[in-house]
């Protein structure tokens, strides 16, 4: 039988897997692992990510070894060791999983041309959205490639059906004498080892007991960070130990219950709606590749941001004085995760309050998120800071004390993460520049800073020079 390589990348398991499917379809599959330059970079950003991914690929290997096949694993430029292993096992090609980033898009080319040039047969495939962009494009009538707003996406989206590519009769996995690198280690990259739940199955596990409980009050969860029962899916979805396409079908599944109160159908409907979302930004970078370092808006591409501002650090810190803001990025740097409503504030108060480049805020989080989705962080920081999609009239400002007395009402989350303020009542929190704050003995310890700018002053005169701009 003959035989076709598989390169694994950001697709680490073997269920409902395009990849594998359309190697399978050509032959026995031999599975590969590429360790090259870009991705040791991007996980020596973060010493979670990398212990993440690491822990992922010897559960990949599990996998394969229960089908009497093992992971080969090289190292260097990804195309010379593709071509030497189709040459070693006599493959007629190679398929893997496309990327949705400019730099990942380009490497995808790139290899492409160097298996071709080789006379071999490369196949990129949509595995990561759980609709492909392709599909939703081909509703889409407009002439610039793709949705650029996510109100019509979405209308398109959930019109279509996610494919499923469960076939293991039809998968057969080769055995090879080909001998294996070392597998990727945390410290290869600079990180310790940390027990993260970075398996297929532990994956599957939370997917079916968010569906069971908390998923059905989705909707008010990812407005309460102190009431944290969101999914903790995303960096399952961005390394591929859980397709979104199984995602997809177990929520809308699930939504069919006849038990189901109508507020729950309600909460698994907005949880879709986020499963959407995510695919809109891979689909946008897939058309728009150049956004990675470019705002999508043409007209905000001149728009002066500044690159450093004296509370940058205090930001990176967690130290601005504005406890919800402040809470996030303390959370984000304890455990490589962030509430989904708290970063939409933080990364607001980076863009706006202080007036720095987006481009600042994602890399900076780059250094601490497990996730590894490079497209969908563009998108999202686009988006906040006015200069991606879905651009309104004006962009949106949040007020980081508006947003704290609305979804942590209590002060509950904001004292999880920030332990000046973990005695102190919620009354004597410092509120607004300038304003003096209580010490009482009651309250000794180390002092919670005060505001570091005034966010109404600040948003004032970012929309004027907003208006102003031409």
């Amino acid at each position: 039988m003959p035989t076709f390589v598989y390169r694994f990348t950001r697709d680490l398991r073997l269920e409902d897997h395009a990849g594998l499917a359309a190697a399978a379809s050509h032959g026995e599959i031999l599975p590969v692992l590429i360790v090259d330059n870009a991705l040791h970079a991007r996980l020596a950003r973060s010493p979670r990510r990398a212990a993440f991914y690491c822990r992922a690929v010897r559960a990949l290997d599990a996998a394969l070894r229960e089908r009497g096949s093992r992971l080969i694993v090289r190292r260097g430029a990804p195309g010379r060791a593709l071509r030497n292993l189709a040459r070693a096992s006599g493959a007629n090609g190679i398929a893997w999983s496309a990327s949705y980033h400019g730099t990942g898009a380009h490497h995808d080319r790139a290899v492409q041309s160097d298996i071709e040039e080789a006379g071999l047969h490369a196949i990129l495939v949509h595995d990561a959205p759980a609709i492909p962009p392709d599909e939703t494009s081909a509703a889409y009538s407009g002439t610039s490639g793709g949705y650029r707003a996510f109100v019509p996406y979405f209308a398109t989206w959930r019109e279509l059906t996610p494919n499923s590519f469960e076939q293991p009769l039809l998968m057969r996995f080769a055995t090879s004498e080909l001998q294996s690198e070392a597998f990727p280690q945390p410290a290869e990259f600079g990180a310790g080892d940390c027990d993260l739940a970075a398996t297929p199955a532990q994956a599957n596990a939370a997917l079916r007991s968010f569906l069971k409980g908390d998923g059905l009050h989705y909707d008010v969860a990812a407005n309460v960070p102190s009431d944290d029962r969101t999914s903790h899916l995303s960096a399952h979805l961005s390394f591929g130990t859980i397709a979104a396409r199984s995602v997809v079908r177990a929520v809308q599944a699930r939504a069919q219950d006849p038990f189901l109160l109508t507020e729950e159908r309600a909460a698994l409907r907005f949880y879709v709606r986020s499963l959407a979302l995510r695919d809109f930004f891979l689909q946008l970078a897939w058309h728009h590749p150049w956004t990675d370092e470019a705002p999508l808006q043409e007209k905000m591409r001149d728009f002066a941001l500044a690159r450093s501002h004296r509370a940058l650090d205090a930001w990176r810190a967690g130290s601005t004085g504005f406890p919800l803001v402040d809470a996030g990025i303390r959370q984000l740097r304890a455990t490589g995760w962030m509430h989904p409503r708290v970063r939409a504030v933080a990364a607001s108060f980076l863009c706006f309050d202080l007036g720095v480049d987006w481009r600042v805020g994602r890399d900076e989080w780059e250094k601490y998120l497990i996730e590894d989705d490079p497209a969908i962080s563009t998108g999202n920081w686009q988006w906040i800071a006015g200069v991606g999609a879905d651009m309104a009239q004006y962009p949106r400002i949040y007020n980081p004390e508006t947003q704290l007395r609305r979804f942590d009402p209590t002060g509950a989350y904001a004292q999880r993460w920030i332990g000046e303020l973990a005695h102190r009542p919620l009354g004597t929190w410092a509120s607004g520049l300038g304003r003096a704050q209580i010490d009482l003995p009651l309250f000794s310890g180390e002092d919670y800073p005060q505001p570091v700018v005034d966010h109404e002053r600040e948003a004032r005169a970012f929309l004027a020079r907003y208006r102003a701009h031409p």
